[in-house]
């Protein structure tokens, strides 16, 4: 009876795959998406296909049914990550463009000043298609859109320069970027690259950050996000002073990271 059951269950647990993979975004912020964030304006979300013949476009529209409704919700589990509540001083967005193209790349986040654009290949939907597995396109499409998401809203490091002049400011901006889909489930444990640096910034810098959540501080991300507003000119060891105390180094703490994980020796 019991292997029968383990049976079912397996059989069920491949058929709810889908729905699994769009269930992990309660990793971190379900509570205070449900609540705190639930009526939050994340701005005006104004969906383009501009690529409807596309195979890539066919299937997001069978993944995606209500694109408006489903980047409004990723849009409040961005903001629950960044933001400890609707009263902080938070990026404001008025709109939102996001399109679908038919051009080369993965996605990509422009603009500013309250107007945000956003566009996803639908070349490489299809890519992530391939295989005809529908869970694992799903999962790439959310976390793609987390990443784009945390663009619109995030605060930006001051006193530095600014993304395409200064390392330490693009290292954070796409650091944090990774390490709000990495707290949202938006990758896999397989995805985290071995060694680097934090400098190296995406994947690289999202899964230390997320560490330092959840082994030094729950609230680690938002003081870091909320850093840019109080530690000017901006660092990195600056901000993780200001965020886990002035007893802490950053370098220190890549270190201690990089021997919790096990990419070097004590």
């Amino acid at each position: 009876m019991k292997a029968q059951l383990l049976l079912v269950s397996i059989v069920f647990g491949l058929a709810g795959i889908s729905a699994c993979a769009g269930q992990k975004q309660n990793a971190v912020s379900e509570e205070k998406t449900e609540d705190v964030w639930k009526d939050y304006p994340v701005g005006y979300i104004a969906f383009d296909d501009q690529a409807p013949e596309t195979e890539g476009s066919k299937v997001y529209h069978r993944i995606v049914t209500h694109p408006q409704d489903y980047i409004a919700e990723q849009a409040r589990t961005v903001l629950a990550t960044l933001y400890d509540a609707p009263s902080d001083s938070i990026v404001p967005v008025d709109t939102i463009h996001y399109s679908l193209q038919d051009i080369e790349g993965v996605s990509a986040k422009d603009g500013g000043n309250g107007v945000v654009s956003i566009f996803y290949s639908t070349r490489h939907i299809e890519k992530s298609f391939a295989a005809n597995d529908t869970a694992k396109l799903f999962f790439e499409t959310r976390g793609v859109l987390l990443h784009e998401l945390t663009h619109a809203y995030q605060l930006e490091p001051q006193g530095i320069g600014s993304y395409g002049t200064n390392r330490v400011f693009w290292a954070f901006i796409e650091g944090m970027a990774d390490a709000v889909r990495v707290a949202n489930g938006g990758f896999t444990p397989a995805d985290r690259p071995k060694g680097g640096n934090y400098m190296d910034g995406y994947r690289t810098a999202g899964y230390f950050f997320v560490w330092l959540k959840d082994n030094k501080d729950k609230d680690f991300l938002r003081k870091f996000n909320r850093s840019t507003l109080e530690v000017v000119p901006w660092s990195f060891d600056g901000a993780i002073k200001y965020a886990l105390g002035e007893e802490y180094n950053i370098d220190s703490l890549w270190h201690e990271y990089q021997v919790a994980v096990g990419d070097i020796q004590e």
